[in-house]
């Protein structure tokens, strides 16, 4: 028998007071969300937010000539789209899937009403208040931190937002993502490999020694999950 899909899976689903969610749930879309999948487009007005369980997604800026760089990730602590109810409606950069998965979706005209409701309001703020502290440390930590440092906070993060320890993924999105070169992800890699901490194969990572990850990543890490601690309520996503 197939189990249904649980939208408390994502933590701020979970979070939401019980009268809200039973609203929220005859409206919760259940989505596929694939590998290297573009859930919106610089500069497109959103038709819906995102609220991820298994999947992840990067949040992408893009140059004219067709550089880009990542500038957050979200998972299952978080939704996909805040430029809706921040009143934006489009955003300068990208959200593309970086770890295939599933996830949920609400429609734009939805969040917008309901982000007029208090407990609503005050949960997604603190959101983005923690979203925005990642934005601005990873600029610190791009413009600061060696590559070798950088790809340890990245995978930690990651890590954060999966239910195991396995990511799906290429040397090319890697590298996309960080704004490096494609050599030089492999050469990370390959270090990280060599000091027992990952194991890399065919696009997957499997992180071995976690403990061994935090030791060498710089401060950012620490100072990103941090702030999502301590805004975010501590709830159950089972």
């Amino acid at each position: 028998m197939a189990v249904s899909p649980d939208p408390r899976k994502n933590e701020l689903l979970a979070a939401l007071p019980d009268a809200d969610f039973q609203r929220w749930l005859p409206q919760l879309e259940w989505v596929d969300m694939p590998l290297g999948q573009v859930v919106y487009e610089s500069g497109s007005t959103l038709s819906h937010v995102y609220f991820p369980t298994t999947a992840i997604v990067s949040l992408l800026y893009v140059m004219e000539n067709g550089a880009s760089a990542e500038i957050a990730v979200v998972g299952n602590e978080g939704v996909v789209g805040i430029s809706l109810f921040m009143g934006g409606e489009s955003t300068p950069s990208r959200g593309v899937v970086q770890s295939a998965g599933q996830g949920f979706r609400l429609a734009a005209q939805v969040i917008k009403e309901e982000f007029k409701r208090a407990p609503v309001l005050h949960l997604l703020l603190r959101y983005t208040q923690a979203l925005i502290t990642q934005m601005a440390q990873t600029a610190v930590c791009n413009r600061h931190h060696s590559l070798d440092q950088q790809l340890c906070r990245w995978l930690l993060l990651s890590l954060d937002r999966l239910q195991g320890n396995e990511l799906v993924m290429t040397q090319e999105l890697i590298a996309n993502m960080l704004g490096v070169r494609r050599e030089g992800v492999t050469e990370g890699a390959l270090k990280l490999q060599n000091l027992g901490l990952i194991r890399y194969s065919r696009g997957r990572i499997t992180v071995l020694d976690r403990p061994g990850l935090e030791k060498r990543t710089c401060e950012c890490y620490a100072v990103v999950k941090k702030e999502y601690d301590r805004l975010l309520p501590d709830t159950p996503t089972a």
